[in-house]
């Protein structure tokens, strides 16, 4: 079931209601230049405006890598917070199969890209643009993203 448009992003900002793919690790790890995009997407979505929609697989990265700089527990409660946020999608043995079979030469960009599919998709917002040039989703960066908000 379709409600409003649907985003991707690895590791959605408007008027319409919408639901947007996204990655926590620049968001929760507050993480410069990329932070700053990323966190006003979040505001919006937090806002009700947007539905953000992230793979299971992020958090545990998320928690990974965070958690070498950080408290556990300040990890914890950052996750915490973004789900509050956020829907998250299954990593299934079906993506993972999609993911082992497809051409990408980055698994955990074939199992993110995979899960966004699953979740009818039709934007895919990342910053590593150049690992999707064979996708089926257009692709955006969050910078990207937010400039096209500001022409409509």
């Amino acid at each position: 079931m379709k409600q409003g448009l649907r985003f991707a992003w690895l590791a959605g900002l408007f008027l319409l209601p919408a639901l947007l793919w996204l990655s926590p690790t620049n968001t929760l790890g507050e993480r410069e230049p990329f932070y700053n995009s990323i966190a006003i997407i979040a505001t919006i979505a937090d806002k009700g405006k947007v539905k953000l929609i992230v793979s299971a697989l992020s958090f545990s990265t998320v928690f990974y890598l965070l958690s070498k700089y950080e408290d556990n527990e300040v990890v914890k409660e950052k996750i915490r917070k973004f789900k509050v946020i956020s829907e998250t999608s299954d990593l299934s043995d079906k993506i993972i199969d999609k993911g082992l079979s497809s051409k990408f030469s980055d698994f955990e960009d074939a199992l993110q890209y995979h899960c966004a599919l699953k979740m009818d998709s039709n934007l895919l917002i990342t910053r590593n643009v150049k690992d999707f040039k064979k996708s089926a989703i257009p692709i955006m960066t969050p910078v990207e993203y937010l400039k096209s908000l500001k022409s409509k």
